[in-house]
């Protein structure tokens, strides 16, 4: 089985192919290091080649400071190309509302950033073969821009119009998530909208002989693979070395997140349909097209067969018997990379800033917002001690807490927490990180421990994108537990969108299940899918400490 491809959360994904490697980078949010690059020969198996920054903007709700967060915010919807020799990375920082570029001579950095002048949506790069450069972007409404030659900005007398438009009274979302290409001297540009006929996610392209238009386009995969409704739609095109051409784009799949999908693409040459004028929405019909001076013959990409996804199909592979390093990974925390860069950090003039984030393990990790760097150490038996610096009211305002993605259908994870550094107030465990989390953790009240299960049983109101959960979270079950030290467990069900998670601790090799089954669930409040993390936090002083030791991803 082809799909899901990653089987866990990366939206928005953008793809390339360089030589015979494939790269597709996502959106990656408040999760630092940010900017996540995956690498591919088959675009079936992926593996972390790098990550482009370790902050964006600095600001305190990237730093989860003074009462600020940035859940459901941060980096949106990046742009991944290669033109001479050098790669591009372009999005947008919604929380700040600004546009970022980072350019790089490997894939792997060093990551030069500049800003660019402007907010541009669900950006797109393109690279003519005049030399000029655009961004289409947009909500509703996709705009052409004409950057100028050192992409700093908008291009003074150079294009700026709005291309393309949808039809509000026929859409739950409009046209948005915009994928621009030069496809043998032809434009398209791929995009994503939520049309009321069919109460799903829907994919559609657009063409024309000229980079300004006239645009012309239709729905071209409307298709959720059977799963409950969940469209599948947004993301780039990419070919193979021998012409084949595919498609990356997301299933929306439930507590799990938004996990991409691979789709065959081939352009069709007077491809019948119901196409429509981008910026009228009057039907075309027809497979001939008035572009540019005259008539031309349409050359326009289906997904798929008849807009559906087939179970299986062809793929490449550009490097046979290359194994991948996977996706999810245990971690004893006693690496040979984490050591040495842990030395280093420590090591690190003192005038460089407490904030700035230090990675120092595989790359698989990833925080919850930028750690406080001073809070947190490897330890040279092994082991990450954190400890707490500020007093929080629920999990999701702790800072360093340290996270990997869930995976679908089903995952487990167990670390063993050493609580005996706690202060009274403390709880510090395992945690099941999205809106409506649940933790297993030890607590910490009158100077005796507990195990104790934490949940946030009801949804935050409203569906507008990002959090303000001050609440407590809500203690379900709680036991005495002799001393400081416990190993906890946490078990993931996504099949068929359960979206459960259950809760268990070790005693005498055995691990006891705490509580019932907990729900889970995908919202706009922190709008990326459900990840397990080490997560200590303070409800009455700062100051306290615990040890996560032996994770593993089960």
């Amino acid at each position: 089985m082809i799909n899901p491809i990653t089987r866990t959360d990366y939206p928005d994904p953008d793809v390339i192919r360089v030589g015979n490697v494939f790269y597709m980078v996502s959106t990656t949010m408040y999760f630092f290091p940010g900017g996540e690059i995956l690498r591919s020969y088959d675009l079936v198996h992926w593996e972390i080649a790098a990550h482009i920054f370790d902050s964006i903007n600095g600001t305190d709700a990237e730093h989860l400071r003074n009462g600020e967060n940035a859940y459901g915010k941060g980096m949106w919807a990046a742009s991944l190309r290669y033109h001479d020799g050098k790669y591009y990375v372009l999005f947008v920082s919604h929380g700040q509302q600004d546009t970022h570029l980072y350019t790089a001579d490997t894939i792997e950095g060093p990551w030069e950033h500049k800003r660019i002048k402007g907010y541009f949506h669900d950006a797109s790069l393109l690279f003519d073969d005049d030399g000029r450069v655009f961004l289409t972007s947009g909500n509703m409404q996709i705009r052409l821009t004409e950057l100028n030659e050192d992409l700093s900005g908008p291009k003074p007398g150079g294009i700026d119009t709005v291309i393309i438009r949808d039809n509000p009274e026929e859409v739950f979302l409009g046209y948005e998530g915009s994928h621009f290409y030069l496809i043998d001297g032809r434009y398209y540009i791929t995009l994503i909208h939520w049309p009321k006929s069919t109460s799903r996610r829907t994919e559609a392209v657009f063409v024309s002989d000229r980079v300004e238009g006239p645009y012309v386009g239709k729905d071209v995969c409307w298709d959720d693979m059977g799963y409950h409704g969940q469209g599948i739609a947004q993301g780039g095109l990419v070919d193979t070395p021998d012409g084949q051409w595919f498609s990356i784009m997301f299933r929306d799949s439930g507590a799990i997140g938004r996990v991409p999908v691979l789709v065959p693409v081939r352009f069709v040459d007077g491809a019948a349909g119901s196409y429509r004028d981008g910026l009228t929405g009057e039907p075309i019909n027809g497979t001939e097209i008035v572009e540019g001076s005259g008539k031309r013959r349409l050359s326009f990409p289906e997904f798929g067969e008849n807009g559906k996804i087939p179970e299986t199909f062809e793929t490449p592979d550009l490097n046979p018997g290359y194994v991948y390093e996977p996706l999810f990974t245990s971690d004893d925390f006693t690496s040979a990379e984490g050591a040495a860069q842990q030395s280093a950090r420590e090591t690190q003039p003192a005038q460089q800033p407490a904030s700035k984030p230090q990675p120092a393990f595989k790359p698989q990790w990833q925080w919850n917002h930028i750690p406080d760097s001073e809070n947190w150490k490897l330890l040279p038996e092994g082991g990450l001690s954190i400890t707490t610096g500020t007093v929080s009211k629920n999990p999701t305002e702790a800072r360093n807490t340290l996270t990997q993605r869930m995976t679908y259908p089903k995952c487990a994870a167990e670390v063993t927490v050493d609580a005996s550094g706690l202060k009274d107030g403390d709880i510090a465990g395992l945690i099941a990180l999205q809106g409506k989390y649940g933790m297993i953790g030890i607590a910490k009240e009158n100077g005796r421990f507990s195990i104790v299960r934490l949940v946030r049983e009801q949804a935050t109101q409203g569906f507008g994108i990002g959090s303000n959960d001050h609440e407590k979270g809500v203690i379900t079950e709680q036991i005495p537990l002799a001393g400081p030290v416990a190993r906890l467990r946490i078990d993931a069900d996504f099949t068929d969108m359960k979206d459960e998670v259950t809760f268990a601790y070790e005693e005498n090799g055995t691990f006891v299940p705490l509580g019932g089954a907990h729900k889970l669930a995908f919202r706009l409040d922190h709008f990326t899918g459900a990840r397990f993390g080490l997560c200590v936090f303070a409800t009455k002083e700062p100051g306290g400490t615990a040890v996560f030791r032996d994770f593993r991803y089960c």
